[in-house]
């Protein structure tokens, strides 16, 4: 089979853009969610109006939680255009972005036009990445930075590197590692070191330790990664027990964080997430581990990038504490294996394994036009969660249209004998793939009235006017974490303490442990808000409490003490 012409230089650029805009087309269609949304845009709005750039705080108190990278770069994006819910996502998106690139770059150089081109587009057309890359968590940016520690560590052990060149991109995969560890914590060495070692002793292929400049790479890695984590350390003490100890130990290996799942958690959601190259993969995976020849110096990326995609797997269903976007590593190098798949495969193949995902497409479409309401209704019963539910079946249809178009694109595609079908199909399926991530991504902001607390905060100022900037603001026995970020301040804690103990601890003075020992301050203020949960309002109205209610919703109130 000739393989596909490669794209002129100019056509690739108008795809390059193409494929950017609908990246980026989302970036402000939504209101921040609780509570990792406003959780990560709030620390970083804290560090510009402080001026402390070491020490992270989140509503006011101290927050050891992860490192600082990704709040810097917040910080500098909201200095550079200001606070808003795009500068907040602009780091996870960007970065994202910029690794979809680099991925094609090292497609492009260690297999040519075709390979570079389905690997950018794989991992553009990825669902677990597309997702992740456009919801503000820390675990865009740390799959960002793996993906070019990956591939700068392919590039460096290609038999064409020179000793030179081998050196370079090393150091590259290094600096890699150590923007990894400042964005996430360890895991960012963990990932690339274990999966080496692993794959070393699976492969017998030793020779490429000598391979790996270790001395200066360390070097290079402690110099980038180590001088924030000692200067934090020397400014808090608390900061080293709680961040080494209770944030990667007791993390892992603990059910502390109430984060337990079944050892099979991951399953669905890595299928859910390999979406649109699931069956090819599950095709592709027992030939590339048996026909990846290795190189003449024994490397063998493909082996590589399987070992680290299982090591990811295993080391997070291990974990005591699971979260949905863990396993986001294995997805760029899933899809750099599927391009490489996607080069060598018969169209006819391509076409028995495209039929699948349009098939599913289609067919959710059909059930998201025809049936939605009605299956809805019969498991739903909760109104407050019907409602936004309902409306967001349409962006459900949306997508599965958007989907199912690009199936059938790929497949009249793959109908052509002449060169150039296979490279169209994959850029239908990709390009598609995208529209419909984002179409529903945007959607879900028919689920802010619960998800954030933008709606609810602006009520509350229609009735009562802007919030007296001088007055306290207390979030009573619950918090939601978006509520900082759109009053533009802190507010003060009444027997909430969840993630905030460390803080709490610290500094005491900045939180009401119980809320008889808030009740008298409450009762003295000449004006000062709060929200609470529901049924904490009609209790507390109930004793007699002073309280104005100014806006309220299916699960709490927002109240003025005059």
């Amino acid at each position: 089979m000739p393989p596909d012409a490669p794209l002129p230089r100019r056509a690739l650029a108008a795809l390059i853009l193409a494929f950017a805009v609908i990246w980026f087309a989302g970036i402000d269609t939504r209101t921040l969610i609780h509570p990792d949304e406003g959780r990560y845009a709030e620390i970083a709005r804290e560090m510009v109006v402080s001026g402390d750039w070491l020490t992270p705080r989140l509503n006011g108190l101290k927050y050891f939680e992860k490192p600082p990278l990704q709040y810097w770069m917040t910080a500098a994006a909201y200095q550079t255009f200001g606070v808003h819910a795009w500068t907040a996502r602009l780091w996870t998106v960007l970065s994202t972005l910029l690794a979809t690139l680099f991925l094609g770059f090292v497609g492009l150089r260690i297999g040519g036009p075709t390979l570079g081109l389905y690997a950018g587009a794989a991992l553009a057309g990825c669902t677990g990445y597309v997702v992740n890359a456009h919801v503000l968590t820390l675990d865009g940016a740390l799959g960002a930075w793996l993906t070019v520690a990956f591939g700068a560590f392919v590039l460096a052990q290609r038999d064409a590197a020179s000793p030179r060149e081998c050196r370079r991109w090393m150091w590259v995969a290094w600096a890699a590692m150590a923007a990894a560890t400042l964005s996430k914590g360890l895991i960012g060495a963990v990932i690339p070191c274990a999966s080496l070692v692993l794959y070393s002793l699976a492969t017998r292929d030793f020779a490429v330790w000598r391979r790996l400049h270790v001395a200066t790479g360390l070097a290079l890695y402690v110099v980038l990664a180590a001088p924030w984590f000692v200067a934090v350390s020397l400014a808090n003490d608390e900061f080293f027990r709680f961040f080494f100890i209770h944030e990667h130990f007791q993390r892992y290996l603990t059910t502390e964080h109430r984060r337990v799942e079944p050892w099979w958690y991951f399953l669905p959601l890595l299928a859910f997430g390999m979406i649109p190259w699931l069956p090819l993969l599950v095709w592709g995976l027992p030939r590339t581990w048996r026909h990846a020849r290795p190189a003449a110096n024994g490397f063998s990326w493909q082996r590589f990038a399987l070992v680290w995609a299982a090591f990811v797997f295993v080391f997070f269903s291990a974990s005591g504490s699971k979260l949905p976007s863990y396993i986001l590593p294995m997805f760029p190098v899933l899809a750099f294996v599927s391009a490489w798949l996607l080069a060598g495969i018969d169209p006819r193949t391509l076409s028995r394994l495209t039929w699948p995902m349009t098939a599913a497409a289609g067919a959710t479409l059909v059930v998201a036009l025809v049936a939605y309401e009605p299956l809805l209704r019969r498991f739903v019963s909760d109104e407050a969660s019907l409602a936004p539910t309902l409306a967001y079946g349409r962006w459900i249809a949306a997508a599965m249209a958007a989907a199912t178009f690009g199936g059938i694109v790929a497949l009249l595609a793959l109908r052509r004998t002449a060169g150039g079908g296979r490279t169209a199909a994959v850029l239908a399926v990709a390009l598609s793939t995208l529209v419909a991530a984002q179409v529903a991504i945007v959607g879900y902001d028919e689920f802010r009235t619960t998800r954030s607390s933008r709606d609810i905060l602006r009520a509350a100022e229609a009735l009562n006017g802007p919030f007296a900037a001088d007055a306290p603001f207390y979030h009573v026995h619950m918090y939601d974490q978006t509520v900082p970020f759109y009053l533009r301040r802190p507010t003060t804690f009444v027997g909430f303490r969840d993630e905030f103990a460390l803080g709490q601890d610290a500094e005491p003075e900045k939180a009401y442990a119980t809320e008889q020992a808030w009740i008298p301050v409450w009762e003295g203020l000449a004006r000062g808000y709060a929200m609470m949960p529901s049924a904490d309002f009609q209790r507390l109205s109930a004793q007699g409490l002073p309280m104005r209610l100014l806006a309220r919703d299916t699960r709490r109130a927002v109240v003025s003490r005059r």
